[in-house]
């Protein structure tokens, strides 16, 4: 058994959700579909709307305390090849504050209460009990990581771990959120045929959107898979007319972005939508 291996089942007992990392703190791809994302970065086949692949795939949502699905054969062997073990804060009921240089370390000193402190490559690794939303460069050199993130696992480190303190929790909220790029414009082939394209009735296409931001909104959990499965279905239905538009897919990012998707996200699951669909 290699050392990540053993490291990663003793984390599991004790309820930490685990991970491979590949070098370049990289998570395995198990296919060639799922190593460029195309499958919308869904969580392993153990999961509710999992892909097919049989191992370790999409970082976070693949994360595990399940040591037989953590043993299998092609866990194993990841874990044989694998540089680190990650794990997801969120899962486990944590937070980390990624300070990622000696500044950044001055200011949390400063700022936040004191926790359990690991050193990292760079910096170090501040945990604390609760979960929240992540966020990265919250500050300069600080990143937030809790749910729908991983972090490598460096050991347990010193001092005894605090509550999540509203300090770190207020600074995801008072970052700046992310400009959102212009969305894409659909060039695709238009329908075959000469018959008028049903979808350029006003009222279907504002119903199929106002129903796709409806279902994105109300998603519970796998918000990932929702967002992506959305997309797939939006242009499913209308993708292949020219009927969307930039304020169409501008709803829609909007939507996905406001239950934490981030932009990097949002334009790689319609990309990888559109490459499913062959638009």
């Amino acid at each position: 058994m290699s050392e990540h291996l053993r490291t990663a089942l003793g984390l599991a007992a004790s309820g930490v959700p685990v991970l491979p990392l590949r070098a370049g703190k990289v998570p395995f791809g198990n296919c060639t579909r799922c190593a460029d994302n195309a499958c919308g970065g869904r969580p392993n086949m153990k999961n509710p709307g999992s892909c097919a692949c049989p191992g370790p795939c999409h970082a976070w949502a693949a994360a595990t305390t399940d040591a037989e699905v953590i043993g299998c054969g092609p866990w194993r062997r990841a874990w044989l090849r694998a540089s680190a073990v990650a794990y997801h804060p969120g899962g486990a009921g944590l937070t980390v504050v990624d300070l990622d240089h000696v500044d950044a370390i001055a200011w949390a000193r400063e700022t936040l209460p004191v926790t359990q402190t690991v050193p990292t490559t760079r910096g170090e690794h501040w945990l604390y009990l609760g979960r929240m939303q992540s966020a990265n460069g919250v500050r300069p050199g600080v990143d937030i990581k809790s749910t729908m993130a991983y972090a490598r696992w460096l050991g347990f480190g010193a001092g005894a771990m605090a509550y999540l303190p509203d300090a770190v929790r207020a600074l995801a909220v008072s970052k700046p959120a992310p400009a959102r790029p212009t969305p894409q414009a659909l060039t695709v082939p238009a329908p075959d045929g000469n018959g008028e394209c049903r979808h350029r009735t006003p009222a279907f296409l504002e119903r199929g959107i106002a129903m796709a931001e409806q279902r994105i909104t109300d998603a519970t959990s796998g918000v990932h898979n929702v967002v992506y499965r959305t997309f797939l279905a939006v242009l499913s239905t209308h993708g292949r007319c020219g009927c969307l538009t930039d304020a169409h897919v501008g709803r829609l990012f909007t939507a996905a972005q406001a239950k934490g998707e981030s932009t990097r996200h949002c334009v790689d699951a319609w990309a990888n939508a559109r490459t499913r669909l062959g638009l």
